[in-house]
């Protein structure tokens, strides 16, 4: 196992293309940590500079205190799994384990003990002698990892690995993969562009967009408490909905006003969705008073049971403009003039797209973001 810990790296390419930028993370010893991103934001160029795949144009790369920066790939023990999990077609699944110790002249009685060892801890064990061909998906893509668990390094670098599986492989998978994290401890760097997959394996997550870091924290305090609203709305499914409005004082409270809509709503005439500034979230959103504010609520927090039990929750005037059943629960998707959002309910809640209604929203849970910065108020960085 091993600490790694990278320091204002950047990599840039011809052109002027920063694909990563002023970036700095510490990973703890025997720690899972994700990059999350959409596509092209740097997740997978930080993870080949990690390998030694890509020289660092800036910055300082460590594994255990030491800088490896010039370290040829082959020298920095690391093993890295690809999105593309090629495995020898030719060779059995034992034979394709072991190839890369025997390149390393490992002695045969120790590559047989890594090689048992990996098929037990992979559930391979019976198909050690079938060649790739005679294996499902899954059972390639645990060939693969066995391929990197035999070699014993001190980094695990995993590049999508899931991608190319069908949404039931890829849950097996990934609790095939925290079941191996938990029982070999070794550090692991995983990086996706799928934000269930970052909260369901991470017990860090690093959120990237355009080559830097945007927040590190643990699933849970993303999700509950993002630093601003690229992350709010990357990270959840459905995503964070996003209201333009301004905070108001009235009856000696503050509340948020949303910006009036320019069409009507049913023929009739739209009424804006006025909230409560929940005392919270007061002391921070005062210096907004009279400006723009973006507020921002996820969808189980809009016409979910909690809130709409309580008698003075706010509530939107929107009209249903679709149903999406997915088993325990729907998403209703509304229409309050122009703006559209998201909310989740549980299924057989009987509502039709068409039908007028005012979901209750439970304010405690929103989140305010500075339109400009888009920063979530009372950040540092606001």
């Amino acid at each position: 196992m091993a600490t790694l810990t990278l320091e204002n790296v950047d990599k840039h390419y011809p052109g002027g293309i920063r694909a990563v930028d002023d970036f700095s993370l510490e990973v703890a010893d025997g720690e899972l940590i994700v990059l999350v991103g959409p596509s092209g934001c740097g997740k997978t160029t930080t993870l080949r500079m990690i390998a030694g795949l890509e020289p660092v144009s800036r910055g300082t790369i460590s594994i255990d205190g030491r800088v490896v920066n010039e370290l040829h790939p082959k020298d920095r023990d690391v093993a890295m799994v690809f999105q593309h999990f090629t495995l020898y077609p030719h060779m059995s699944v034992a034979a394709n384990m072991a190839f890369g110790l025997k390149l390393r002249r490992i002695g045969r009685a120790e590559i047989a003990r890594r090689v048992d060892e990996a098929a037990e801890v992979l559930g391979l064990g019976g198909l050690l002698s079938r060649r790739p061909s005679q294996l499902s998906g899954g059972q390639r893509q645990r060939a693969a990892l066995g391929r990197a668990i035999v070699r014993q390094p001190k980094l695990f670098l995993f590049d999508e690995p899931l991608s190319n599986l069908d949404a039931s492989l890829r849950g097996q998978m990934r609790q095939e993969i925290r079941r191996i994290h938990a029982r070999l401890g070794t550090t692991t760097v995983y990086v996706t562009h799928d934000q269930v997959e970052a909260m369901t394996l991470g017990q860090r997550i690093a959120v990237m967009h355009q080559g830097r870091i945007q927040q590190v924290a643990d699933p849970m305090a993303l999700y509950d408490r993002p630093a601003n609203r690229f992350v709010a709305s990357l990270i959840g499914s459905p995503p964070m909905n996003f209201f333009e409005g301004r905070i108001e004082r009235r009856d000696g409270r503050l509340v948020f006003v949303a910006a009036a809509a320019p069409e009507s709503t049913a023929g009739g005439e739209v009424r804006p969705l006025m909230l409560p500034v929940p005392a919270v979230w007061t002391a921070r959103v005062e210096p907004y008073i009279g400006k723009p504010i973006t507020l921002g609520i996820r969808p189980e927090h809009i016409g979910g049971t909690t809130a709409e039990q309580t008698p003075d929750a706010a509530r939107i005037p929107a009209v249903v403009e679709a149903v999406e059943p997915v088993g325990a629960e729907s998403y209703v998707y509304w229409t309050m003039g122009v703006q559209t959002f998201v909310s989740r309910a549980p299924a057989g809640r009987g509502v039709e797209p068409g039908e007028t209604g005012e979901p209750a929203v439970a304010s405690d849970h929103v989140q305010f973001f500075d339109p400009e910065t888009e920063q979530t108020v009372g950040n540092p960085c606001t």
